[in-house]
């Protein structure tokens, strides 16, 4: 059972967590200060430190909250029949509900990655997790004949990854898209690329 002291703590950890990613969302990485980052969630920075090291820590402490979701997302959401009609319209859902300060704080970290080595190793490895579970949920789907057997599930996963970062980041840069007709053509897409093929087998 965990004590009240915990309980705390990690109320604590996770409202630093917010304000900075109010912070990152709003002033980017390098304008995002400690300072800043103190002011928005009520607290010294002494009081931060106790918590975190460093900007890079904190960032790290969101990927790994963000990976948690992910986690529980797929244990959830992908686990009975259907799983990829659920996958291919959850793609949709999540590319036309995402929020504008979640997508420029994505760009951001993916900018500053290119130029920052520490933020950089925390980003590919969330984004390598994230593929890994996209791949085992491939697999499963395999193993059901609900895709095609003759794909790669990691090459696969890796591929939707990437498709769907491109969608998202076409969204929010391009303010003259038409996001629907998008979103159902990608689903389109999808689809025909996960569906068994009527040929024989390669791997038979």
């Amino acid at each position: 059972m965990r004590t009240v002291d915990t309980v705390k703590h990690e109320k604590k950890r996770r409202e630093i967590l917010d304000a900075s990613e109010r912070c990152f969302a709003r002033d980017g990485f390098q304008g995002a200060s400690i300072a800043k980052i103190c002011a928005e969630a009520g607290i010294s920075p002494g009081h931060l430190y106790h918590y975190f090291a460093s900007k890079e820590e904190i960032i790290a402490a969101i990927a790994e909250m963000q990976l948690e979701d992910t986690r529980f997302y797929f244990e959830h959401m992908f686990q009975g029949a259907n799983a990829i009609d659920t996958l291919i319209s959850e793609i949709g859902r999540n590319v036309t509900c995402q929020q504008p300060d979640k997508g420029s704080l994505f760009f951001d970290l993916v900018a500053e990655a290119s130029r920052n080595p520490a933020l950089a190793s925390i980003v590919l490895e969330k984004n390598r997790t994230t593929c890994k579970l996209l791949a085992d949920l491939l697999r499963r789907c395999q193993l059901r004949g609900e895709i095609d057997p003759d794909l790669d599930p990691d090459a696969a996963a890796a591929l939707l990854f990437d498709l769907f970062n491109g969608l998202r980041t076409w969204s929010l840069r391009d303010p003259e898209l038409d996001l629907g007709r998008s979103v159902d053509l990608f689903r389109l897409m999808v689809a025909r690329f996960l569906t068994p093929s009527r040929r024989p087998s390669l791997q038979g």
